[in-house]
């Protein structure tokens, strides 16, 4: 029985649908209609129900499946511990993040020392797309904001915390906000605000309007640019996660264009950010060791 066959019961029984697991490996959708036949037959056993609207595991095959994932894991694990032994690494790894994770850029710098033979690739992508392409298995890892509200019920990724940040509020020098070193959460009520858009600005939005009622936005934007031109014109505040801003040279407190001010006493403003991966996929060896180094560089 050839490794390929197990691959593909894995991929139709994760995706559904012949055509999208044959895009995903790369194979003709006939190559993996035909190779899951022949697998069916030698082992006597029905594994999908097919149909017009995809291919469904029955009950029997869903052992099959579970015992075909253990061993492609355990060949993962044979592959990685004899790569353990030397000091090359090669391959690809991709990892797909939101915007403005800083010791990203110096941790590839020193991982691509380490191992030039590693092909990287990273994206910057909105939080649900982030766990979308790990979920799918388009990329190794994510990084991302953790809250219970995201990721505590699910059951398709694992997670692990790297570092803490704080929700700032970002106003204009000559803002008379610029003037406190602490607001409440209370004073955002009747402030105008530019919002960066993204899946943790949106969580804490929505648990103030529980609160406190809707806040009034001037806008949402994928655009830390934009969103720094509308606090430097004084149009509005910005309400974000402090870690974009840590370098910033319009961020710097009593002295750039732009203050940065804490919320003091409400629970939203403290957020975690971490990594995530498929728990449908090994962990490979290459994102291992980044994740090392990614951690040793915060």
């Amino acid at each position: 029985m050839h490794i390929e066959k197990l691959e593909y019961l894995v991929e139709l029984a994760k995706t559904g649908s012949i055509s999208i697991a044959s895009k995903n490996l790369h194979v003709s959708p006939s190559g993996i209609s035909q190779s899951i036949s022949k697998l069916e037959k030698e082992l006597g056993v029905q594994i999908f129900k097919r149909s017009r609207n995809g291919a469904e595991v029955t009950d029997e095959g869903k052992r099959i499946i579970g015992k075909a994932y253990e061993v492609l894991i355990k060949l993962q694990e044979f592959k990685e511990e004899a790569q353990s032994h030397t000091s090359t690494l090669t391959g690809d790894l991709k990892i797909s993040t939101i915007p403005g994770i800083l010791p990203l850029i110096s941790t590839l710098s020193i991982y691509k020392n380490k191992y030039p033979s590693v092909n990287i690739e990273i994206t910057e992508s909105p939080t649900q797309s982030v766990i979308h392409d790990v979920v799918n298995h388009k990329t190794d890892i994510g990084i991302i904001p953790i809250y219970s509200d995201l990721v505590d019920s699910r059951d398709d990724i694992k997670y692990e915390i790297l570092f803490n940040g704080i929700i700032k509020v970002l106003v204009n020098k000559n803002s008379p906000l610029a003037f406190n070193k602490t607001i409440t959460a209370q004073d955002l009520q009747n402030q105008t605000l530019v919002l960066y858009n993204g899946e943790l600005i949106k969580w804490f939005t929505h648990h103030y309007a529980e609160k406190f009622g809707p806040m009034k936005i001037l806008l949402l934007s994928n655009s830390l640019d934009l969103i720094v031109k509308a606090v430097k014109d004084d149009l509005a505040i910005a309400l974000t996660t402090d870690f974009p801003w840590r370098q910033n040279p319009y961020v710097l407190t009593g002295e750039g264009e732009i203050v940065s001010i804490e919320i003091i006493n409400y629970e939203y403003t403290h957020v975690s950010y971490g990594w995530i991966h498929s728990t449908k996929k090994p962990l490979s060896l290459n994102a291992k060791k980044f994740i090392q180094y990614f951690k040793t560089n915060i």
